[in-house]
């Protein structure tokens, strides 16, 4: 998913947009990391968006892919390019970034060797493929880079008035220990691990004062106006928190040492307002509702015919009368962002949700279970890759589907042929 505004503060209240979605079980799950880069492929100038994913069930198939941009949209369309591999170690490999010199790409990335994961560089034939061996750069060494697990993860270059370098995360992601460690080229080959020197001492990492903890996984930006230099990461408000979905994007501005280094300063509390980056134009206001998007649900197993409600129960009509009764607002999902929720236009307050094993309207009614029940993952069409099926948030491998003329949510064991597939799986028309 992407947010996509005109200013910095925009982004808390822009409604996301599905760039892709991963149908391969290969590459299917654990998907994180993620960053783009506009860079000079063999198509001209595209985006390229680089993740971790790999199988579901376990963390141990971990690798990087990227998606290349069909024009000079960021929020695409994208197509799947391919696994940046290293044919010498196929091993597990993530957080892959691309580092360009002059007119030369270099891929980074962070991979276990023994109890040490490391710091990797390799020489890029184009934006998707590693076209030399890999090199290693940095393993952790210092006690402040193996707080909990000897961790070096998370490269990404910054480059300022001639100097490189490659800010990285160390130590174990779920201790508030997890920081940012700094590398600085200082040789003529990217390549030799002696053309980087390590800061012996951390570059940004947790506050207690102002209660951040764990900050890390960063990136960079400029301003609009090209004035000021951010930094965003990701953090905890506890010493508590861990390695998941608790965690916040944080941004904040950084300066330059005398010495052309950057000083991140201290992580800023999330409770303090900060001026926007320079050439913003401040707050955007939150979403009108007219100007949620309204959809019909077609369905896939009739033609012509639509996801309708009438009254408290929800089933699949021809001729919808009246018409509202087919019409929802998508919204974010009630129990998890990532995920969608669908309310009633003719009914506002009310949702789709599960209830005893239906799908049936009902009023929010503010408890934690209502939320997860009227929450849907947007998985790939269980008939058709195109189309979409509903996913219970609540009810994992569990799908609106079609149970004796009504809806119902029905269990992916039970998804057996292709009427019953056909019955899970619809297409968002426009009202």
């Amino acid at each position: 998913m992407m947010r996509k505004s005109a200013t910095l503060a925009g982004l808390k209240t822009a409604i996301p947009v599905q760039i892709y979605f991963e149908t391969n079980s290969s590459r299917c799950c654990n998907i994180w990391a993620p960053e783009f880069h506009l860079l000079n492929g063999p198509n001209g100038l595209r985006w390229y968006f680089y993740y971790t994913a790999g199988t579901a069930g376990t963390l141990n198939n971990q690798h990087t892919h990227v998606l290349e941009s069909m024009g000079l949209d960021p929020t695409g369309p994208y197509v799947y390019k391919s696994q940046i591999e290293d044919f010498d170690n196929k091993t597990w490999a993530i957080d892959g970034s691309v580092m360009q010199v002059d007119s030369s790409l270099y891929f980074l990335f962070s991979a276990w060797v023994g109890n040490y994961q490391s710091l990797f560089i390799a020489p890029m034939s184009n934006p998707w493929t590693i076209s030399g061996a890999r090199h290693l750069i940095s393993e952790p060494e210092y006690a402040w880079e193996k707080v909990g697990l000897n961790v070096n993860e998370g490269p990404v270059a910054l480059q300022h008035n001639g100097q490189i370098f490659i800010v990285y995360s160390a130590s174990y992601c779920a201790s508030p220990d997890y920081k940012l460690g700094m590398l600085t080229y200082i040789g003529q080959n990217p390549l030799e691990a002696s053309s980087w020197i390590k800061s012996p001492t951390p570059v940004f990492q947790q506050s207690i004062r102002n209660s951040v903890f764990a900050p890390g996984h960063n990136g960079f930006f400029k301003s609009p106006d090209g004035t000021e230099d951010w930094i965003v990461y990701h953090a905890n408000n506890s010493v508590a928190g861990a390695c998941d979905a608790g965690r916040t994007t944080r941004v904040q501005k950084f300066v330059w040492n005398k010495n052309g280094t950057p000083n991140f300063g201290i992580p800023v509390s999330t409770s303090d307002a900060i001026s926007a980056p320079s050439g913003d134009g401040g707050l955007d206001p939150l979403p009108e509702i007219d100007t949620q998007i309204i959809t019909r649900f077609r369905a896939y197993s009739f033609d012509g015919a639509y996801l309708r409600h009438r009254e408290m129960a929800v089933r699949v009509d021809f001729s919808v009368s009246p018409l509202g009764d087919s019409l929802f607002y998508v919204r974010s999902g009630l129990g998890n962002s990532l995920a969608i929720s669908i309310e009633s236009v003719n009914a506002p307050g009310y949702f789709l949700r599960t209830y005893l094993g239906a799908i049936v309207l009902a009023p929010n009614d503010g408890t934690i279970q209502f939320a997860g029940d009227a929450t849907w993952w947007l998985r790939p069409g269980l008939a058709d890759s195109s189309w979409i099926s509903f996913e219970s948030f609540n009810h994992p491998n569990n799908y609106i589907g079609g149970k004796f003329g009504v809806m119902a949510l029905i269990a992916a064991a039970d998804i057996r042929n292709n009427r019953a597939r056909g019955d899970a799986t619809f297409s968002p028309q426009g009202s």
